[in-house]
């Protein structure tokens, strides 16, 4: 038997809902362009994000507009221009992802994802989760 089966963390744990919200590879960075740069077009967006496709930037902007998280603004000018920003409920979140990163910058950077040079939960130095 797992012993996570009966961990109540898992469904009502604020910090698993806030993964749920802004987890992934590309949200935050979504939130952070966004914040960065204010109001954005789609595809000026998806040249500050190196590397996402259309289908996955167009989900990721879904979800978080879905979560309250970024608003869209479609303007009816032929073409059609859609913009795209944080929304007043994402602010309070932006000074968080700013002490992340400080947070993250205080470990070295190690390649391989490992951030402390220590051993892992697989070498049986760590806590198995």
């Amino acid at each position: 038997m797992s012993s996570h089966e009966n961990c109540p963390c898992m469904e009502e744990c604020p910090l698993n809902r806030a993964l749920k919200l802004i987890g992934g590879k590309w949200k935050m960075q979504i939130l952070c362009s966004l914040h960065n740069n204010g109001p954005t077009r789609y595809n000026q967006l998806k040249r500050t994000l190196d590397g996402v496709s259309n289908t996955v930037l167009a989900a990721a902007l879904r979800d978080l507009e879905a979560d309250g998280l970024v608003v869209r603004r479609e303007y009816l000018e032929v073409p059609v221009r859609v913009e795209y920003e944080i929304a007043p409920r994402c602010r309070s979140l932006i000074p968080i992802l700013d002490d992340l990163g400080r947070w993250c910058d205080s470990f070295p950077a190690v390649s391989g994802g490992a951030t402390n040079g220590g051993p892992g939960p697989a070498d049986n130095g760590g806590a198995a989760l």
